[in-house]
């Protein structure tokens, strides 16, 4: 007798994989198995490839389904299998060895955003740690360290970023550093962009690259040496003044400190005028370009100025965001429909938006102070804090350094550390030297390949949670679609059982379920099985949200949450501190490894690590359906490749005094000369001469941080030559 079919079951969900989105998804279920997985049927809230391909990441046949422990050299993979009793058992009790030993700051734990999402984070681990005294916190955010020091000191908060629903209003877009086809940069970001196209507007790309988002998107195209945006945008400033196109009304009213900055800009300060000719050297742009983009800017309006976070992930990266603020500011395109306030054009999980949500806000206020501008009480509170730059040193050096004490345990969670931060080899010197290594992952990375102990952690497909949008103003159930696979736990699970063998039992006092039906509650959800069947909600605005607009539009009673109430181009904070690498002007500062640089000699090509669309960050680098998309590869010019005797598709080697790759070449002019750009995210695989075969950027960028914290990794010079090896 035949049996009946299964039903296939449809659960709704949302992707969790930052790679700049939170975009719902259609999981079909059959016996328990996912079938496949489709988007929504909302055109603004499209999921990308990255989305739709998570079946094949979920059931991927390197999975990491059972606790592991080391039984080889570090870094070499060589694991057993043991069970979960044991595992955090040996976790626990080499945690409190430790904090007996040497105190509770000779421990480290750090989380990032890899498929993570509100209820299933890093925080109770936090917690848990904290319940045994002040562990040590790495602080500095990778991704817009410098966009949010900007913008904190500049308009007194981290959140200015409008809805993009808004850039239908604009008629003038420049993207500047963006590539949004590529890092979604919030869902339905290309869909609005496509729209404000057709209604006229006119988008300008400033990028080494001739990206996706040019190709699909720009009038025009303007090629710049990466690290020195900043330049180009003070010349700009220059054009304004001298033609008097800016709009000192807009100053007058509601800034602090601009004559300080047209000093500068001017060469009053220091005998440069900042024209288009001065920028023209430094950055590579012809001055004509330069003046007209100028002109375009001042006069057109609404106009919106998009900074990426790229070129603020520079040497000084927290000038281009303070001087893109300043150009917002001088042609009075904040607080108003299609303008922008030009922080960052990239808002996180924690940006800028009118949520009312009591947890949210929490978060938020969490990483503010973790992430603040240095002042003398954020310098204060960072003397045992360590920025994640410095970890490897902080391992290495320990007091004998002048740090505030010895690392001897590392607990990392959904962070591929060792492959997403600047020096690998640096790194894994460091990561060699630690005592102890709890590595929380779902797959065996580079960075789970030094592990002690291994903790296998389950996908969001795997358990129930929440998130919100990116820039637009939804929230999303994440509704379990299957069992877990094998004895993978989930974030929440792993902290409170770790909790009990530290002898800690009430680290949570309610329910998973209960724990989020208070936070759907909170999100102003008031049918919560309806919101689970659809998986997501919409807020409800009457407009589009604008950021500041109350303090344009009523200034007296909606001041800017900065000492003066306004925007402050000149920081006071900053001038209290002396520190010539801290201005309190926004000012263009050259930096030590630059096209110009005496080291330009021996190393000639710039080097940028961009994003992909095959990954989100360092995630799906092992999955078959996203590597068919294109292979890591080196964009070079034809004229740099002719140089060095190097056609397409060559084997290469790229390398500097940090390190070196192995990676094809791509020769096109789809990039600027002088540049050359290799895709962030591949995983590190090094050879037995440190020769690293899976091209991995950050073998070559390097670790020294901005003054304001930001991650110079587009401030970098290589050398690349054809490869004669295997």
């Amino acid at each position: 007798m035949n049996k009946l079919k299964t039903k296939e079951q449809v659960v709704a969900t949302a992707c969790s994989s930052h790679c700049g989105g939170s975009c719902p998804l259609q999981v079909y279920i059959k016996d328990g198995i996912v079938t496949r997985i489709e988007t929504s049927d909302q055109d603004e809230l499209k999921a990308c490839l990255k989305g739709r391909a998570q079946r094949q990441k979920v059931y991927a046949s390197d999975r990491l389904k059972y606790p592991l422990r080391r039984v080889g050299r570090r870094s070499a993979g060589e694991f057993e299998r043991i069970s979960w009793d044991e595992a955090l058992k040996t976790v626990a009790s080499r945690f409190k060895h430790v904090i007996n030993k040497y105190g509770p700051e000779a421990v480290v734990l750090d989380f990032m955003g890899g498929d993570i999402a509100y209820l299933h984070d890093g925080r109770w681990l936090g917690r848990l740690f904290r319940r045994f005294g002040d562990y040590t916190q790495l602080w500095s955010n990778p991704s817009f360290m410098g966009g949010n020091v900007a913008s904190m000191i500049t308009y007194g908060t981290p959140h200015a970023s409008n809805n993009r629903d808004d850039l239908v209003n604009s008629k003038l877009i420049i993207m500047w550093g963006w590539d949004p086809a590529n890092t979604v940069s919030g869902t339905g970001t290309c869909w609005f962009l496509t729209q404000a196209k057709e209604r006229g507007a006119r988008i300008i790309t400033i990028d080494p690259r001739y990206t996706e988002s040019v190709a699909s998107f720009a009038d025009e195209w303007i090629p710049i040496r990466p690290s020195t945006d900043t330049a180009m945008l003070v010349a700009m400033a220059s054009v304004m003044l001298t033609e008097n196109a800016h709009d000192q009304h807009f100053i007058d009213a509601y800034t602090v400190g601009f004559d300080k900055f047209r000093d500068y800009v001017l060469g009053v300060e220091d005998g440069v005028a900042k024209t288009p000719l001065w920028a023209e050297e430094i950055t590579g742009v012809p001055a004509t370009t330069i003046e007209g983009l100028a002109r375009e800017y001042a006069t057109i309006k609404p106009a919106a100025l998009l900074p990426s976070g790229a070129p603020g992930r520079t040497a000084y990266g927290e000038q281009f965001h303070r001087a893109a603020i300043t150009l917002a500011a001088m042609t009075g395109n904040i607080g108003i429909h299609g303008g922008y306030a030009a922080a960052r054009a990239w808002e996180s999980l924690f940006g800028g938006y009118p949520y009312d949500i009591t947890w949210f806000k929490d978060r938020v206020e969490f990483f503010k102070t973790r992430d603040g501008p240095p002042s003398r009480d954020t310098l204060a509170r960072r003397a045992k804090q360590v920025h994640r730059l410095e970890l490897a040193d902080f391992i290495l050096k320990g007091k004998r350094g002048g740090y505030h004490a010895d690392c001897k345990f590392l607990f990392l969670m959904a962070s591929n550390f060792l492959n997403q931060v600047p020096n690998v080899n640096k790194t894994v010197r460091a990561l060699h030297a630690v005592e102890f290594i709890a590595v929380q992952e779902q797959f065996m990375t580079p960075t789970a390949k030094f592990a002690d102990i291994v903790l296998p952690a389950n996908s969001f497909l795997e358990r129930n949670d929440m998130t919100v949008g990116w820039h637009l103003p939804y929230v999303c159930c994440m509704n379990k679609a299957i069992d877990s696979l094998g004895e993978s736990k989930s974030p929440l699970q792993i902290a409170v059982e770790l909790a009990k063998h530290m002898g800690v039992t009430d680290l949570v006092n309610k329910d998973e379920e209960e724990i989020l039906h208070e936070m759907i509650a909170e999100c102003g959800v008031t049918d919560c099985e309806e919101f689970r069947e659809r998986g997501y909600s919409r807020m409800k605005l009457e407009e589009p949200y604008v950021a500041f607009k109350k303090q344009i539009e009523d200034p007296q009673n909606h001041p800017f949450p900065t000492p003066s109430g306004k925007i402050e181009i000149y920081c006071q904070q900053w001038a209290e501190l002396s520190n010539p690498e801290l201005p309190p002007i926004p000012k263009y500062m050259e930096p030590e490894e630059s096209w110009r640089s005496s080291l330009a000699r021996k190393y000639s090509l710039q080097f940028i690590s961009t994003h992909f669309r095959n990954r989100a960050l360092s995630q799906f680098d092992n999955i078959p359906w996203l590597k068919e998309l294109g292979g890591q590869a080196l964009e070079m010019h034809p004229s740099d490749a002719f140089a060095r005797e190097i056609s397409n598709g060559d084997l290469i080697r790229v390398f500097n005094d940090r390190g070196q790759l192995l990676t094809r070449a791509k020769v096109t002019h789809r990039i600027m000369p002088g540049v050359v750009s290799l895709p962030q995210g591949a995983w590190y695989d090094p050879d037995e001469t440190g020769l690293d075969r899976g091209a991995c950027a950050n073998v070559l960028t390097h670790g020294e941080y901005s003054p304001a914290g930001a991650w110079p990794l587009n401030t970098c010079l290589v050398e690349v030559e054809r490869y004669e090896g295997r």
